[in-house]
Formats: structure tokens, sequence, C-alpha cells
């Protein structure tokens, strides 16, 4: 029987994910950019946060902390989704930019879900275009 971590994402570490979501359907809008590591871990998801972690902007650090679980919360779906089974992930964050009106706990769980597919992406490679045709000449 093979152990979790075996079959668990991720199966390495994905380092330097840019998770970037910005919606602009006027005021106020949705804004979030992270930089995060994906690592393998134990069982589950943890959030944990470099020391030292660069913040970009103004936000209290009770606020800080709801929103980087909101972007731990879009990663879930994202992973749910996938139906991806076996989870072993620390979320790490390393750089957190935040704007003053337009971030919050919805941009940052849209840009979870950024992080995730990027991860697939570096993971499995992207996923295949359909191959144009080439019009036929009478």
């Amino acid at each position: 029987m093979k152990d979790l971590k075996d079959d668990a994402f991720p199966p390495f570490p994905v380092r330097d994910i840019r998770a970037r979501y910005v919606w602009q359907a006027g005021c106020p809008s949705d804004f979030a950019d992270l930089t995060v590591d994906f690592e393998p871990w134990e069982d589950g998801i943890v959030l944990e946060v470099t020391p030292g972690a660069e913040l970009v902007g103004t936000i209290s650090e009770s606020e800080l902390r709801s929103w980087h679980e909101s972007f731990v919360d879009g990663v879930r779906e994202e992973l749910a989704a996938r139906g991806v089974g076996g989870v072993a992930l620390a979320v790490v964050v390393r750089r957190t930019v935040v704007h003053d009106v337009d971030s919050s706990a919805r941009s940052f769980r849209a840009a979870g879900r950024v992080a995730a597919r990027e991860a697939f992406v570096r993971i499995d490679g992207p996923e295949p275009q359909p191959k144009r045709r080439r019009a036929r000449l009478a």
C-alpha cells in the first residue's frame, strides 16, 4: 500500500508562484497579488508566512491573516474542482500586495485559485491547445 504522500499534491516543491487577480469592473474592483511556494507537507493544507515576508500596502494584521486564509480557501476550491484527492500542502506566503480600496477576501480567494492553476501548469505542463486547421485551396 502506498503512503498518501506518494500520491499527494504537490508531488514536489513548486516555488515562486505569482498569483495575481485583478478585475476592473467599477469601483471598488478586485485586486490581490501574492508570491507563494507550494511545498509538500503533511496531510491537508497549512498556511505559513515566511519571517520577513514582504507586504506592499497598508492593512491590519488581523485583516491580512483573514485574507491569507481566503487565499488558502481558493486553493482548496480549485483542488476540489480538479478532483484532487490527496493533499499534503504547505502554502508559504513570501510577498503580498494589497490595494487600500480594491483588495478583499473575495479577490484573495480568486488569487488562490489562480495559484493552484499555475502550480498545475508547472507540474503537468500547459493544457494542450487545439490545432489550427489549414485552409484548403481549391
